[in-house]
């Protein structure tokens, strides 16, 4: 985890904040999980005299509080409090079971039972089966959640009572989907519906505010969130929601560092970086490339070392992003370390590449998208470092709309592109034919089997990634993070997990939740 500890605001009349000077020291957390790796959290007993727990959170009451139809970070913080899935991804990628009693799988890794724990909504009605499907339904046809359902073939009622997911290809980590919120069949379409999590959203003329639920139907053993009511101040900009936090109540806020509306934080905090599956990558048109020049592998597995990503990221990115030479988040237990290392900076072995192959009179063209100026300075910044090497390209600098519409048509020679992966870093959208980002020849049915093996055995990443990066299809760049900031000793011990800031156990684990396979009527040949 990063925690970092920027300036020392001054206290002046009436506790407002005037100013701040940079602390020569950064603050690390007790309970930080890189500086107390060892510490056993869970047995911290609590303090029965300590005052209790105060907190205030931002939210745009304008906006949905679906998880289905909410994209917006800011709202979707609150999520990890008022809804549960399934399972819960943990911030170095582990599910741990929540609403998931227990679960049976085939021998082959095609077919999953999931049976229901005895939850019940936060209205005291018991979770169902049919709430699961609707849920998961609503998912598929999701912008949000869409992605993760490639291999997922159907879901059905099992007739023992269970929920079935039969999959298109064998699958070990399945349950690392299956963080998708579950509410209720009725309130599919609500803008406000209920969840079984900790807290209660309640709204009325005068505000609103997350009430904890005294009849909550678990408990956690690491639950950070302790306050009786959550206040929540209606915001209206990042702006807004940054000043609200400097200088008036608000105690938590998740940002995005990597969107141009950003606001820069200037106060005295506490802060941890949050994984979002975000994924910046450089592609290649193999099939209509000026005079075929990415045709083959020479000069586009090459483009790797010409890019340095620690400076894209650290200058670009405010260091909220991860440099990534492999098509994995670095903070996932798939990525190798040591392979990574293989293909990171080094320009003279791309200027070596150049010098075996025949480049065209023309500058190659590289697609981007102006609306987001972000990736539009980060586009730049690696066409000028493609072009300290001798690499020719030509920035087309286009519109969102111009840009889907040039990538379809296959009018680029390189793109600048940025999708979400799923936690199980599944590639295979990339690779299986007719897909909506495997377009221009990336589709590749050698490395779309690849993706499958990976898929059923995670110990088959790295000759994924292995293949990936020595074909050079697509070029990983980076990963973005986003910004969680908290007043300073108010949430010390918290383990914001991707989609989940406020990420907690219900003390057991995936393995606990396991029913052993029975082999004993196996054909045995």
């Amino acid at each position: 985890m990063k925690i970092i500890a920027l300036f020392l605001c001054l206290s002046l009349l009436l506790g407002l904040f005037s100013g701040c000077a940079a602390e020569d020291t950064p603050y690390v957390p007790t309970g930080n999980a890189l500086a107390a790796e060892n510490a056993d959290l869970s047995a911290t007993e609590p303090d029965e005299n300590a005052e209790p727990q105060k907190l205030t959170m931002a939210y745009y009451a304008d906006r949905s509080l679906n998880p289905f139809t909410c994209t917006d970070f800011t709202n979707r913080t609150l999520f990890s409090l008022i809804y549960q899935g399934l399972f819960s991804v943990s911030r170095d990628y582990q599910a741990v079971p929540i609403l998931c009693d227990r679960y049976s799988y085939s021998s082959d890794s095609r077919s999953y039972t999931f049976y229901l724990a005895d939850a019940v909504f936060s209205d005291g009605t018991p979770v169902t089966v049919d709430d699961v499907l609707a849920s998961y339904q609503a998912a598929k046809e999701s912008s949000y959640y869409a992605g993760r359902f490639t291999q997922i073939k159907s879901i059905d009622p099992s007739e023992d009572g269970g929920i079935t997911f039969t999959l298109a290809t064998p699958m070990e980590n399945l349950t690392l989907l299956l963080d998708v919120p579950i509410i209720k069949a009725s309130e599919i379409e609500a803008e406000r519906p209920l969840g079984t999590g900790p807290y209660i959203l309640e709204e009325s003329l005068t505000g609103a505010h997350l009430r904890r639920n005294l009849s909550w139907w678990c408990s956690s053993p690491d639950l950070i969130a302790t306050a009786d009511s959550i206040a929540l101040s209606a915001a209206e900009s990042p702006i807004q929601i940054r000043d609200e936090f400097e200088f008036a109540d608000v105690g938590l806020v998740c940002a995005n560092p990597c969107s141009d509306s950003y606001a820069d934080y200037r106060c005295d905090y506490e802060l941890w970086d949050c994984e979002t599956g975000i994924f910046l990558f450089l592609g290649v048109n193999v099939a209509y490339s000026k005079d075929d020049i990415f045709s083959d592998t020479t000069l586009r597995a090459a483009i790797t070392y010409a890019i340095d990503r620690e400076k894209l990221a650290e200058n670009n990115y405010r260091g909220f992003a991860r440099p990534a030479t492999l098509a994995a988040s670095p903070g996932s237990p798939f990525y190798s370390a040591g392979l990574a290392a293989k293909y990171e900076y080094e320009p003279l072995r791309f200027v070596e590449a150049l010098g075996k192959v025949d480049l065209p009179k023309e500058p190659l063209r590289f697609l981007v998208n102006k609306d987001d100026s972000l990736r539009l300075r980060t586009a730049r910044d690696i066409a000028a470092m493609l072009e300290e090497c001798g690499l020719d390209v030509e920035l087309d600098e286009v519109s969102s709309r111009v840009f889907q519409s040039k990538y379809v048509a296959g009018d680029f020679d390189l793109y600048l592109g940025q999708t979400r992966l799923s936690a199980n870093m599944d590639l295979s959208p990339f690779f299986r034919p007719y897909g909506n980002i495997s377009r221009n020849g990336t589709a590749d049915a050698t490395l779309y089997e690849q993706c499958r093996l990976a898929l059923e055995n995670s110990g088959n990443f790295y000759n994924l990634h292995k293949a990936v990066a020595d074909d050079g299809r697509i070029i990983p760049i980076l990963f973005c993070n986003y910004a969680v900031y908290a007043t300073r000793g108010l949430l010390t011990e918290l383990q914001p997990a991707r989609d989940n800031v406020f990420f907690y156990t219900l003390g057991r684990t995936d393995e606990d939740a396991q029913i052993p396979i029975d082999y004993s009527d196996d054909d045995v040949g």
